[in-house]
């Protein structure tokens, strides 16, 4: 339970609070905490998700934080009041240049619930067109299309290594496609 909360640091992405809590066993302490308005992820379909081993688009991005690049899927941080399946489609739509007929949710996922509150919902889409891409200045971005089969590899080998990618294509692919 919450004490108090003192703000150390309000940024453009993320707030960083320091909160005095009561523990379950009623003593005391101090934790930082990372704020974060949350997110929303999508796993576009290029080809017929039910078809024979169907084409995901994803993208290969510039991350700082990982001095290289990684493959993910289109995501971002949602807009204040923001409907996650409105900002799943807007990402989709600023990253990859699709927009897509059909959007449907997956799941909802705590990214480092240790010291972040930051929540990703996490969506698949289909029935994709083509259109304009409208990427933010620092972000570095090449579509990539793969197969599904391919793109489960790819995080089985390791190069595949964000965990929301990861997690939302065995999702999809687990319990999306498998029935």
């Amino acid at each position: 339970m919450k004490l108090e909360r003192k703000r150390i640091h309000t940024g453009r992405v993320i707030n960083l609070d320091a909160d005095t809590v009561r523990f379950p066993d009623g003593s005391t302490g101090e934790l930082e905490i990372i704020r974060h308005p949350g997110a929303a992820a999508v796993v576009p379909f290029a080809s017929d998700p039910r078809g024979d081993d169907p084409i995901v688009l994803l993208i290969q991005q510039y991350r700082y934080a990982t001095n290289g690049t990684l493959i993910e899927i289109p995501a971002g941080r949602l807009n204040p009041g923001e409907d996650p399946r409105v900002c799943a489609q807007r990402e989709l739509l600023e990253e990859a240049g699709v927009k897509a007929a059909r959007v449907e949710r997956l799941t909802t996922i705590w990214t480092t619930p240790g010291f972040t509150d930051e929540r990703i919902h996490l969506f698949w889409a289909a029935d994709l067109t083509a259109d304009k891409h409208a990427r933010e200045p620092d972000e570095f971005i090449e579509v990539v299309q793969k197969p599904l089969s391919e793109a489960l590899e790819l995080i089985r080998s390791g190069v595949i290594s964000d965990a929301k990618t990861a997690l939302a294509l065995l999702f999809v692919a687990g319990f999306v496609l498998a029935h």
